[in-house]
């Protein structure tokens, strides 16, 4: 928001949303300037949205502009530095991203409106985490996605299995039987580093630690190799690639054309098998990851977008009107539904109950965890040492050795550079 602009006519376009009406009396708005990712939010509801918060925000106007993932970093970064008139007031950002703005300094503080107004309490754990820094809160949960387990019911069936494993151990065992007879108890490609996290989460472990304001790499902690090491045994019980991640080969294209039992992925992914595959659309079910108890399902690595406000906006109790209704239950249940996505509080997973895929989503995404808050981590994953430990794991090297290797690079990767 940088000038008031006279209304014009409603108008959608494939890369623009605008809505806008002339009130009686020649009245201006003032307008907020939106930036969100392309399909996070499809046209309709972006068309529903603006005209329910003009209709209840008279003297605001909503300009949302859909940006490409693809340079999206350098763009924002140039955004939050910007006086052009035109430049955000709002913001969507990848969670990972938020640390890397937020060691910027050019985000507005939402911690009075976090706790007084948006139930900061019931937040995705995966959203809110990478939002704060310290007690502050900077990046507000928008929505939420992870990794379930998509399995097939018939081969469940012949294996003799009537309900789908709710611990790990369960799990294993189930696994175990299904991979017989030709068939693959799970494909589960051996660099598959973001179900290792949610693995090395559940022991307790992490990626990486802070400590006294510096990052270090974590994979040669106790919890954290007990994390690894239950995923070499269930990586075993199948035939996925040691030395390749989940895209190479796609292992989508792998489950619908071998006798694959289960892999781990986004819900989402059974769209791409079925076209595949016609024959496996009604044979596909999905259930959360397994805990290390009956109590709670696993943790898994949580994926999103948050919502951030420049702290150049003009007006930030306009912006923040925006974030609080997108992010607000009527608005965010909305967005899930439409777009299969986790809302983002815990409180409203009922909303996605009726959808399998959706609703076991939501039971992982409870316990979720995103990667750690360093404004580095991104260096960590342009030359990921974590994949190359996993191989070498894999492979039969001493797991111990390895992690303090892949460790030692991990803590380089997230030392900032002197000066």
């Amino acid at each position: 928001m940088r000038r008031p602009r006279l209304l014009a006519l409603l108008c959608v376009t494939g890369s623009l949303v605008s809505a806008c009406g002339v009130l009686p009396g020649t009245h201006e708005r003032h307008t907020v300037t939106v930036w969100l990712m392309k399909d996070s939010a499809s046209q309709d509801f972006l068309r529903r949205f603006t005209e329910d918060f003009e209709r209840t925000h008279k003297d605001l106007r909503l300009e949302i502009r859909i940006q490409e993932w693809t340079g999206i970093v350098d763009k924002v970064r140039k955004a939050l530095r910007s006086q052009a008139e035109d430049a955000p007031d709002v913001i969507e950002v990848g969670n990972t991203q938020v640390p890397l703005y937020i060691d910027d300094g050019r985000l507005a503080d939402l911690t009075l409106e976090s706790v007084r107004d948006w139930d900061r309490q019931h937040w995705l754990p995966g959203l809110a985490e990478p939002g704060k820094s310290g007690n502050e809160q900077y990046g507000v949960p928008w929505y939420a996605a992870n990794r379930v387990v998509i399995y097939r019911k018939d081969l469940f069936e012949e294996a003799g299995i009537t309900r789908p494993p709710k611990t790990r151990d369960e799990w294993l065992a189930d696994t175990e039987k299904l991979n017989s007879g030709g068939n693959q108890g799970i494909y589960l490609a051996g660099q598959d580093w973001y179900t290792l996290s949610g693995f090395i989460w559940d022991e307790g472990g992490d990626l990486a630690a802070q400590k006294d304001f510096e990052w270090r790499g974590a994979l040669d902690t106790p919890a954290a190799l007990r994390g690894m090491d239950f995923y070499r045994r269930l990586q075993a019980l199948g035939a996925g690639p040691m030395d390749a991640d989940e895209e190479h080969p796609p292992q989508a294209g792998m489950f619908a054309d071998g006798k694959v039992a289960q892999i781990i992925a986004v819900p989402g992914l059974a769209r791409a098998i079925a076209q595949k595959n016609p024959g496996l659309e009604d044979k596909l079910g999905f259930f959360p990851v397994p805990g290390r108890t009956a109590a709670r399902p696993g943790a898994v690595f949580t994926g999103g977008s948050d919502l951030v406000v420049p702290q150049n906006t003009d007006d930030q109790f306009a912006a923040t009107a925006v974030v609080g209704a997108l992010t607000g239950a009527k608005w965010d249940t909305e967005l899930a539904r439409t777009m299969n996505y986790v809302p983002n509080k815990t409180t409203l997973a009922g909303a996605v109950a009726g959808a399998e895929g959706v609703a076991a989503m939501a039971a992982g995404a409870a316990h979720g965890r995103a990667t750690p808050s360093s404004p580095q981590w991104a260096a960590v994953e342009a030359d990921n040492p974590i994949k190359g430990y996993m191989t070498k794991v894999l492979t039969g090297a001493n797991p111990a050795t390895e992690a303090r290797r892949a460790s030692r690079r991990i803590t380089e990767a997230l030392t900032p550079p002197l000066g």
